[in-house]
């Protein structure tokens, strides 16, 4: 599989935008916002795809940084939407805690408010769940210019809408994210990879089956496509003396030879996985969500359109897909969204080209109905731009 070497550049798309508003507060973000027409918000700029701002205001909230509490006796942190992952994670590690939900690309300055609104994960998920479980309350600035909170510090919302799920996956449609409370955990003591390669996708799906269902808790799941068939990639973690009993037992379900990573090189491999750096610098990169089932579809549609070639993995236990599509493949998207339509699969653009993507989400499009009241409720005027 090509890989997009560490430390590479990846390429901006140019856009024409309106005004550039840098709040350093709530108040001032809601100022921009009530004053603006229409406005997009940016984090770290990590996932471009997500916050092109073709003829909008920009709204950049990197100078709305800073981790406000940390309480790691109750296990809480918050922080400012424009706080960079890395602060946070930082901040954690010297208390022997992590964010359980892996966020992606912290190395590259993705922030709190942008992953929220992303709602992307890593490949660590697996375990204990996705950034919704770990999210306990918001701040956010909505389309009236109005500051909202919602969450565990809130008894009751006047739309009545649980806000801080709400906000995850948001895509900054339906408010501008200004502060954000997590539930965190303690950082597993060590951890260690087996991995099989060179499988058919069917057998490693089957393995992967296997595996799940054993009783040996994983860290993290992956099928990764490679030149050579797809590598399975089991990590588990815990306590130094019950390492090894647990990758016997995985390995034991696995029934096959496997490969085992430790220490240094295993915790910098899963942080390049997540840091997207097995993506080609000039691809497309779409996150999918997926099931063993569809994960099957989604083989077909790619095979369909002569793109069973390309880079991508199964994450999380095959409850994510993420691909890489080909820079040179790039006037195909359009048909890839279509395709994807038919299977009744979605995709979001993490990182694409404006002129071949014209919304960040590709695909079947679901909770039409719903999603229109709570834009009504949220945005009634349309500032942030519509998710439909």
């Amino acid at each position: 599989m090509r890989r997009g070497g560490k430390g590479q550049r990846r390429k901006a798309t140019r856009l024409v935008i309106g005004t550039t508003h840098r709040p350093a507060s709530a108040a001032e973000v809601a100022k921009a916002v009530g004053g603006a027409e229409r406005i997009v918000p940016r984090g770290g700029g990590t996932k471009p795809a997500l916050c092109a701002a073709e003829g909008a205001d920009l709204l950049d909230l990197s100078a709305l940084s800073g981790i406000t509490e940390y309480l790691p006796s109750e296990y809480t942190v918050t922080a400012l939407a424009g706080t960079p992952l890395a602060d946070v994670e930082a901040r954690l590690a010297a208390e022997g805690q992590y964010l359980p939900f892996d966020p992606l690309l912290v190395d590259a300055g993705s922030t709190v408010g942008g992953a929220v609104a992303a709602g992307a994960n890593g490949p660590g998920r697996l375990r204990y769940g996705g950034l919704r479980d770990f999210l306990l309350a918001v701040a956010f600035v909505d389309g009236r210019g109005e500051i909202v909170r919602g969450g565990a510090k809130v008894v009751k919302n006047a739309a009545g809408f649980d806000l801080p799920k709400l906000m995850v996956g948001s895509l900054g449609r339906l408010g501008v994210l200004t502060e954000c409370t997590f539930k965190v955990f303690p950082h597993p003591e060590t951890c260690a990879t087996v991995r099989v390669a060179g499988m058919a996708f069917d057998e490693a799906l089957a393995a992967a089956g296997r595996v799940g269902a054993g009783a040996v808790e994983l860290e993290c799941l992956d099928l990764v496509h490679d030149l050579a068939g797809w590598d399975l990639e089991i990590r588990v973690g815990g306590r130094s003396y019950a390492l090894d009993a647990r990758l016997k037992r995985a390995s034991d379900v696995l029934d096959s030879d496997v490969s085992t990573r430790r220490g240094d090189a295993d915790t910098q491999h899963w942080r390049a996985r997540r840091e997207l750096h097995w993506a080609p610098s000039d691809a497309s990169v779409l996150k999918l969500p997926v099931t063993p089932a569809t994960a099957g579809v989604l083989e077909q549609v790619l095979a369909d359109l002569d793109a069973a070639h390309i880079a991508r993995i199964y994450g999380a236990g095959i409850q994510q897909a993420f691909l890489a599509w080909p820079a040179e493949r790039g006037s195909d998207l359009p048909a890839l969204d279509r395709a994807l339509t038919e299977s009744k699969l979605t995709a979001l653009a993490l990182r694409a080209p404006a002129e071949a993507v014209a919304k960040p989400i590709l695909g079947y499009r679901s909770g039409g109905e719903l999603l229109r009241r709570v834009e009504q409720a949220l945005d009634p005027a349309g500032r942030f731009g519509r998710l439909r």
